[in-house]
């Protein structure tokens, strides 16, 4: 009698000690993603920390005004940017022009505004394609490793070791210089540098314990890319994104400057900075300033910009 009553108290702790039940796949898998993606708390933190930084805040305000200017303007600054007269080639600035008129006759306001949607443009797409084909190559090649690895790297510092320059030309011999062609241009080599940071942090994330877990419960190789360690590399990759429209717009405006840029009557304001130091020894100074100001000017603010989300991955990086 007195056996059978401590039956259940000696079954207690063995019953304490029993493993939990084992998780299903799809429970199993959100569990992985709880664990690798955490996101942020609120996005007024995320902005809050951001603020902080003045500079890159007016780095941010800068740019905004930029985008309308260029993309606004013109609704309001109306020009003609199609035709020429040449009797009205190179006026100083006045009432009529208030930056005066380009050797063509058009005037450089709206000439300005032209230029910078043209410049715009290419900056985005090349960032967000260099972006994507780059986060999505480094990312393969770290989460693979081995022969797979090495080879996709390789093929990476093949074409890092190809002189950009050399390549553009060799391009605009073969084809005839657009928009798009110069896109995919620029976007071609843009992307290698993305790829090797991606990859790099990849490779210090794929050894993580949600990685190993997502495994365990038959997750395949894209899902575990994409599910777990792409939305941990989202920071570095927005950060970066953000410098490469600033380096777009450099190498855009360096392009354009070799005369490889769209063909006319549009315009970048690469091109304006290069018929501005043309015509600088005839003393059209005011041909010169405007493209270059909104040049250095842009990138100065895309780079605080960076700074400053840079900051709020750090911040992230230090709560998690």
């Amino acid at each position: 009698m007195a056996d059978a009553l401590d039956e259940p108290l000696a079954t207690a702790p063995a019953l304490a000690d029993a493993e939990p039940a084992a998780l299903g796949p799809g429970e199993a898998s959100e569990l992985a993603w709880e664990e690798a993606w955490t996101p942020p708390n609120h996005l007024l933190e995320n902005l809050r920390v951001y603020a902080k930084n003045r500079i890159a805040l007016g780095g941010a305000v800068f740019l905004a005004l930029v985008v309308l200017f260029s993309f606004l303007g013109p609704l309001i600054y109306q020009t003609d940017q199609v035709s020429t007269n040449l009797l009205n080639g190179n006026l100083t600035p006045s009432a009529a022009h208030l930056l005066g008129t380009s050797p063509e006759g058009r005037d450089i306001l709206g000439r300005l505004m032209v230029g910078g949607q043209a410049t715009i443009e290419v900056a985005l797409a090349v960032a967000a394609i260099a972006t994507a084909f780059g986060t999505l190559w480094g990312a393969l090649a770290g989460f693979l490793g081995g022969v797979a690895d090495a080879f996709m790297m390789r093929v990476v510092d093949a074409m890092l070791s190809i002189p950009f320059l050399f390549f553009v030309v060799l391009l605009a011999a073969l084809v005839q210089p657009s928009l798009p062609i110069i896109i995919l241009a620029i976007a071609s080599v843009s992307w290698l540098s993305t790829a090797r940071l991606v990859r790099g942090e990849v490779l210090s994330l794929r050894t993580r314990d949600y990685v190993a877990a997502a495994r365990c419960f038959g997750s395949g190789p894209w899902q575990i890319i994409f599910r777990h360690l792409l939305p941990n590399s989202l920071g570095v990759v927005v950060v970066n994104a953000t410098l490469k429209v600033a380096d777009a717009i450099l190498t855009f405006a360096s392009i354009s400057f070799l005369g490889l840029g769209v063909p006319p009557p549009a315009t970048s304001w690469g091109q304006m900075l290069t018929t501005g130091i043309s015509n600088l020894f005839n003393g059209y100074w005011w041909e010169l300033w405007p493209a270059a100001f909104f040049i250095v000017g842009t990138v100065i603010a895309i780079n605080v910009m960076g700074d400053g989300l840079r900051d709020v991955v750090e911040k992230r990086l230090q709560q998690r």
